[in-house]
């Protein structure tokens, strides 16, 4: 039986566990200049020395009004290579491999003079109203994501995560709720998702795999569901996706914080769905803290790998601890075996 704690590969990418640590914004670059802080690096670093397979860093911005908020991490200057691998070296002199999610916030840049959108539709009423790229913008922008990716890639990460969940720019081209366009972004709404997959994918090295994060349902009235969630990520899949990474909500309340019912384990099915309809790796995520739980989600084949976002948050040694729970000591540093010695094999 597959456990947690069992090593995992996918192309050039071997894992020494099957857990994750997911993308989470920490809202530290205080220059407002995209580059990464002592901050970052102790964060990261921390979950490596605590013995997560693959740390996936933060959403990082194509463009400066790509970001959520100024304080948000870049990758729309070369400048902002060597932050990065600080971060990819530091975290591999533990063994954990990392992976960075590239994004734009859409109508969702908070700090924007004025955000850009597939449709002009603010997020709610207390937000600013996007304009509505042109279909020349949207050329430009994924060719942004492109050479996110190639600078990626130049700061040594073992793979790219693209960002198609939570409302931001890639959801609101792949949603019916937030792209009212008349044009072929509007009549084909995988394809703005599908153009960047197929961009970033020419920079990546043939061993690096490409995960791409996919909200499965929104929590909206005549949002999609997870039927339409599967038919427009089997674009991305031939596009060029090797991983999916499924969460849910972004355009309504996100699932951790509205409907359904926000139960352990919550978005699991969602995960199960597309490992049953694609055949390839998924990453399962959503109050997965519990190890029983976590492990049980890897033993049941629901999915290949777990995130553990707010837990690994709460407990940078979440891994160590798990693997107390589990007796399985592999790995923990010897500079801390003593106090999980009635374990070690």
């Amino acid at each position: 039986m597959v456990s947690i704690v069992d090593k995992f590969q996918i192309k050039g990418l071997k894992l020494k566990n099957r857990i994750v640590m997911p993308p989470m914004c920490q809202y530290s670059s205080f220059a407002e200049d995209g580059q990464v802080t002592d901050w970052h690096i102790q964060h990261y670093l921390s979950r490596a020395i605590g013995g997560v397979g693959l740390i996936i860093i933060e959403m990082t911005d194509i463009e400066p009004d790509g970001r959520i908020t100024n304080q948000d991490l870049g990758l729309w200057t070369d400048q902002q290579i060597e932050g990065i691998r600080k971060i990819v070296d530091a975290c591999h002199q533990y063994g954990t491999k990392v992976g960075i999610q590239i994004a734009h916030a859409g109508r969702k840049a908070l700090d924007a003079q004025v955000p850009v959108s597939a449709s002009p539709i603010a997020y709610d009423n207390d937000s600013k109203t996007p304009r509505e790229l042109t279909i020349s913008e949207i050329e430009e922008m994924v060719e942004k994501f492109g050479q996110a990716a190639r600078r990626a890639v130049a700061a040594g990460v073992d793979t790219i995560e693209i960002h198609g969940a939570h409302g931001y720019l890639i959801h609101q081209f792949q949603s019916h709720y937030t792209n009212h366009r008349q044009d072929i972004y509007g009549k084909n709404l995988s394809l703005f998702g599908s153009q960047v997959v197929a961009r970033v994918k020419r920079e990546l090295p043939d061993s690096m795999p490409l995960i791409m994060r996919i909200s499965a349902i929104e929590y909206v009235k005549n949002g999609y569901g997870l039927t339409e969630s599967l038919d427009f990520s089997a674009d991305y899949l031939k596009a060029g996706v090797d991983i999916f990474h499924i969460s849910s909500g972004g355009e309504g309340p996100i699932g951790s914080g509205g409907q359904p019912g926000v139960h352990a384990g919550y978005q699991v099915p969602f995960a199960q769905a597309f490992k049953e309809k694609f055949n390839v790796p998924v990453i399962a995520v959503g109050k997965l803290s519990d190890y029983q739980l976590a492990n049980s989600v890897i033993g049941n084949q629901a999915a290949d790998l777990v995130a553990i976002g707010r837990g690994m948050l709460r407990n940078p040694y979440w891994t160590l601890e798990m693997a107390d729970q589990l007796k399985d000591s592999q790995f923990v540093p010897k500079q801390y075996e003593r106090a999980f010695s009635r374990h070690l094999k």
